[in-house]
């Protein structure tokens, strides 16, 4: 007899969930908080504390709250205005969640983060600390994106990718995006209704790519190409992601027992390990390196550091120790890590043997433009 269990039974066995809720989804599409519908996924994430299952909650809805409270109909196009929004609209968000946990005596912690603070090493240790302390002591961490400070140049994006990187940072085993679609279909269903739900493929499957459109709505800046990104980003920790519709009643409660609902993908991946997951969770990139076909094959086949010898252009205003990209010949990203050499000196010494480095540059930091321990395969 086959005892094997299925993926969706094995969700069941996950002990730590990272749950994504949409501006869509908490706004009632955008007439303000739906705190009938927080108090629903609140009372299911209480019972998954009670079924000894540690819960990081990502919320979005700050900027469409603040919206809403505005008077806003549209959302801004401007940074300020876009900040000025997330400031009111936080305000509420908070104390909606607060009111609902503490029906259950259940306390909460706000957790505002921003690509700054996972991208410096320091900051992404203390974030994941403080996260851990939370859930030993049975809070449950409302997380969002601090639109407040945020700019282009830091933000994540969308609260997808947020999500996907938390769910590193916890060494959650899934991540739960709550959307208000039923999952991926094989077509739009907003163009062809009968189109058939995907209930279950590899997150690493490209063919999803040209199933997944944008954001349908004017509230949320994600769309469903979005969530298979942030599943892809979470299967590098060996997370599974699950896409379910919010609107179903005890969605959380339905998947937690193996229920077949929503879009399942999984992770086909040996998790990588913390600092690898740190690496591969940048999203901003200061340069990209150009390699030749011989040190894409040592890079990915022999996990080797890069040598300047193997890198045929540079590109980008990075200086040392911080992230670049490294592609093929055809603009394909096959690494990215952190850089022992700035731009200026990375174009000078390309090319050429690691011995030569002193005598174009007068000093040697390292023999290496990355060090191995210091770059991420993708």
């Amino acid at each position: 007899m086959n005892t094997e269990q299925s993926p969706r039974q094995k969700i069941s066995a996950a002990r730590r969930w990272v749950v994504k809720i949409g501006s869509a989804l908490l706004t009632d599409h955008g007439r303000g908080l739906d705190r009938a519908a927080i108090g629903a996924w609140v009372a299911q994430i209480v019972e998954l504390q009670n079924s000894d299952i540690d819960v990081v909650l990502v919320s979005s809805g700050a900027v469409a709250e603040g919206m809403s409270r505005l008077g806003w109909q549209q959302r801004p196009q401007t940074t300020h205005q876009l900040q000025a929004a997330a400031a009111v609209g936080q305000m509420g968000l908070v104390q909606a969640y607060e009111t609902q946990f503490q029906v259950f005596n259940k306390h909460t912690a706000q957790v505002l983060l921003d690509h700054d603070d996972l991208a410096n090493r320091q900051r992404y240790l203390n974030a994941r600390s403080t996260l851990n302390a939370l859930l030993g002591l049975g809070v449950v961490p409302v997380v969002n994106e601090n639109d407040t400070v945020a700019t282009e140049e830091i933000r994540f994006g969308d609260n997808d990718r947020l999500a996907a990187m938390v769910t590193n940072l916890v060494d959650a085993e899934l991540l739960v995006i709550l959307t208000d679609q039923a999952g991926l279909f094989e077509a739009d269903p907003r163009k062809n209704p009968d189109s058939p739900l995907i209930r279950l493929a590899e997150a690493e499957d490209r063919r999803l790519d040209q199933l997944a459109g944008g954001s349908s709505n004017e509230l949320g800046r994600g769309g469903m190409i979005t969530k298979l990104e942030a599943a892809r980003l979470a299967a590098r920790s060996g997370a599974n992601t699950l896409i379910a519709c919010g609107h179903i009643d005890n969605i959380l409660l339905k998947l937690q027992v193996g229920e077949d609902e929503g879009t399942l993908l999984v992770s086909n991946r040996e998790p990588l390990d913390a600092r690898k997951q740190w690496l591969a969770g940048h999203l901003q990139m200061r340069g990209q390196l150009v390699l030749d076909d011989g040190a894409v094959r040592v890079v990915q086949e022999q996990g080797k550091s890069l040598l300047p010898v193997g890198v045929t252009s540079v590109s980008g205003n990075f200086t040392r120790g911080e992230m670049v990209s490294c592609v093929d010949q055809n603009n394909q990203e096959v690494a990215r890590g952190l850089s022992n050499y700035n731009a200026d000196e990375a174009s000078k010494i390309i090319g050429r043997a690691s011995l030569e480095i002193s005598e174009i540059l007068g000093y040697c930091n390292d023999e290496e433009l990355i060090h191995r321990d210091n770059m991420v395969l993708l």
